[in-house]
């Protein structure tokens, strides 16, 4: 047995283990509580550095475009606008030149065609503060203009409104996230544990774990070694909770067997980390050796997400092989009470409903794993209800906004894209040639075009978009405009603002789609290999997890647009589900077939399958819960990418610890036998038959 093991649970070192960590967690708390000040949440921090939209807003920088954040104001009288509504909305718009956060002309009051509104454009440079520092800009607006009065509506849209309405949306993240999952953890411990004190050590742990990784990934934003957003800071708290609880589950299912075993628990417990580590570290290496794929990613909030999605599960490993260990055995057996494990006691699976679930497998094994893999098969086929084309701002919050109900009253009055417009950056000695291509264009204004500025070489033009800025018509204009001025000669043209901007982040995910995905099934792949030992067992295994994240991707379809009513779906969806997925699926797998290889090695395959269907069944249905109610707590947020990654992942955990993990795996182990291990010794061992208990069992089914 390894040394580690026994030094972690010595009757000294406990104590030692403990102090470290909880004044580590003490110590860390404060640079990890300021986290949410590290954040990027600008638009550069979401999109591919080599996109087009973002190299303008880099070239823009000299124009002061990059910060600025426009907001859009609107004043709409139904029978026409008075001299009394344009008075006020001149006084407003010279308040408004007045604020500190605008930087440039304020532009209006501009009357639409109908004589039924004006509008006003304002620039903001909201610099490092970003889309935190927008509700407060919208703030000062509204303190101007008030809410109307007298038949005139104000209304507040354009970028910035929009940046205000997700910060609101975003806005106590953390602590929402951390409530729910928390309380989601402790639900469900106590009805597995059934103890009302056992529950708190893996949920202090967890709490550790999700201090010392903030304050890690709070360090390295800070140094600027990595960058956070508010959804990567989101998923952190989730996965560190979800997983850690998971890993935590399993070693206390097995020290609790140990305990059956041993008389004193420090000796269960050093018996108990040896066996269950090895799993729990591949299992963490499984899950952070697919987050870092994410680095591939061209889109920069998927790549982000990567690294502080892997030192989450990292630290979580760490705390839950260290910290947990030595809090159960300074507790010591009283913590399960009132079922508190004694020497000698019988184990509880050897005869439970997980042990009775195998014996029946064990009838039929090839026709039960085929009869699975069809029916997953057909809930795949849901995959084709998925439009993972992206969300309007109107699809993309669930309730109402201000910025997207303002943005349909202007739109009745002004050109649907007016205060979101193209921006186009070129060579200033071809301005004159790109600004006539760009009102040739059809979808654009010919009329909105702007007067070029050019400093240093460049020059900048503008222009409004006749449709919504984040519509289908739109996006189909941006590519227009490109191959429009792309063509002037030696212009070195190109095109951004926010359409242009869903246009590469479009491409860039269904890019990150073709190569992200493989990666990560390929590093799952070596990782089975070096564990199991084996070529065949993680090829089935993979297959497996491949099989349960197309059926749970599937119905998750059907059921955000006949069910939810969403309109579509965030064109990243498909890649976090797939890596959360896959990854935390292989999780069970890995789980269960250590066991499985474990008890393989004395008994056989076959023995060895039903045995460790058996022991693993309840723990890890038990952490499959726990996953799974973690991620669903990222629907308690209001928008709706999240909701969508929260079911379908909570959904796909669900469908693989009960369906695929216990059903599907152990039905192929029973088939396949000792091939399954091929080509390592163990196959090549000649399997036993079923012991006459599990005979007997099945023949009583």
């Amino acid at each position: 047995m390894s040394a580690l093991p026994r030094w972690i649970t010595h009757r000294s070192a406990k104590w030692i283990v403990v102090a470290v960590w909880l004044a580590a967690a003490a110590l860390l708390s404060p640079l990890a509580g300021v986290l949410s000040e590290h954040q990027s949440n600008d638009a550069k921090a979401w999109l591919p550095p080599a996109a087009e939209s973002t190299q303008v807003m880099d070239r823009a920088q000299k124009f002061g475009e990059q910060d600025v954040l426009t907001a859009v104001v609107g004043y709409v009288r139904e029978g026409g606008v008075t001299a009394a509504d344009l008075a006020q909305a001149t006084a407003d718009a010279a308040a408004f030149a007045d604020l500190d956060t605008v930087d440039g002309e304020v532009v209006g009051p501009v009357p639409s065609q109908d004589g039924q509104a004006l509008q006003v454009v304002i620039p903001f440079m909201l610099g490092d503060g970003g889309w935190d520092a927008a509700p407060e800009a919208v703030d000062a607006v509204r303190a101007i203009t008030g809410d109307g009065s007298a038949g005139l509506d104000v209304v507040i849209t354009g970028p910035a409104a929009g940046a205000a309405d997700s910060a609101e949306a975003f806005s106590g993240i953390e602590s929402t996230l951390l409530y729910a999952a928390a309380t989601v953890v402790v639900v469900i411990l106590l009805l597995t544990y059934r103890s009302p004190v056992l529950w708190v050590l893996p949920l202090v742990s967890a709490g550790v774990a999700l201090v010392v990784s903030q304050a890690v990934i709070a360090w390295l934003a800070r140094e600027g070694v990595l960058e956070v957003n508010a959804q990567s800071q989101g998923i952190l708290t989730v996965l560190v909770f979800g997983a850690g609880t998971d890993y935590a589950l399993l070693l206390v299912a097995r020290y609790r067997e140990e305990l059956r075993r041993h008389a004193d628990r420090h000796e269960a417990m050093a018996v108990a980390l040896h066996r269950a580590a090895p799993a729990i570290v591949a299992s963490g290496a499984t899950v952070a050796a697919g987050m870092l794929c994410l680095m591939l990613a061209q889109l920069a909030s998927t790549s982000g997400l990567g690294p502080v999605a892997a030192i989450g599960v990292v630290v979580a490993v760490a705390v839950m092989l260290t910290l947990l260990p030595a809090l159960l055995v300074v507790c010591g057996r009283w913590v399960f009470w009132p079922r508190v494990p004694g020497l000698g006691q019988p184990e509880p699976t050897a005869d439970g409903a997980w042990a009775r679930l195998g014996a029946r497998i064990a009838k039929a094994p090839r026709r039960t794993w085929v009869t699975t893999t069809l029916v997953l098969a057909a809930m795949s086929v849901g995959v084709v209800q998925l439009s993972a084309t992206g969300l309007t701002a109107e699809e993309a919050f669930r309730g109402e906004r201000p910025s997207i109900a303002g943005a349909a009253v202007l739109a009745e009055h002004f050109p649907a894209g007016a205060g979101e417009p193209v921006v186009v950056v070129a060579a200033e000695d071809s301005i004159g040639d790109v600004a006539t291509a760009l009102r040739g264009v059809d979808g654009i204004d010919p009329a909105s075009v702007t007067e070029p500025v050019a400093v240093d070489g460049d020059a900048v033009v503008q222009a409004t978009l006749l449709d919504a800025a984040d519509s289908d018509a739109a996006q189909a204009t941006v590519e227009r405009v490109r191959d429009a001025v792309h063509a002037v000669p030696g212009a070195d043209a190109q095109v951004g603002g926010s359409t242009a901007t869903t246009v590469d982040v479009l491409a860039a995910a269904s890019a990150d789609n073709r190569v992200v995905m493989p990666a990560i099934l390929v590093a799952v792949l070596i990782i089975l290999a070096l564990l199991l030992r084996s070529i065949v067992a993680p090829v089935l295994l993979v297959g497996t997890v491949v099989l349960s994240f197309g059926a749970a991707l599937g119905l998750s379809a059907l059921v955000f647009r006949h069910v939810f009513d969403f309109a579509g779906a965030d064109p990243s969806m498909p890649l976090f589900a797939f890596v959360f997925l896959v990854a935390l699926g292989i999780d069970y797998n890995i789980f269960l077939m250590s066991r499985v290889r474990e008890e393989s090695l004395l008994h056989g395959t076959r023995r060895g399958a039903l045995t460790g269907l058996a022991a693993t069944g309840g723990v890890i249905t038990s952490a499959g819960l726990v996953l799974a109610g973690t991620f669903a707590a990222l629907a308690t947020l209001p928008v709706v990418s999240f909701a969508e990654i929260g079911f379908t992942v909570a959904f796909g955990v669900l469908l693989d610890t009960i369906v695929v993990r216990s059903v599907l795996v152990t039905a192929l182990n029973l088939d396949v036998g000792d091939r399954m291990w091929w080509p390592s010794r163990l196959a090549r061992r000649r399997s036993p038959g079923l012991t006459n208990e599990l005979v007997s069992v099945s023949s009583t089914e």
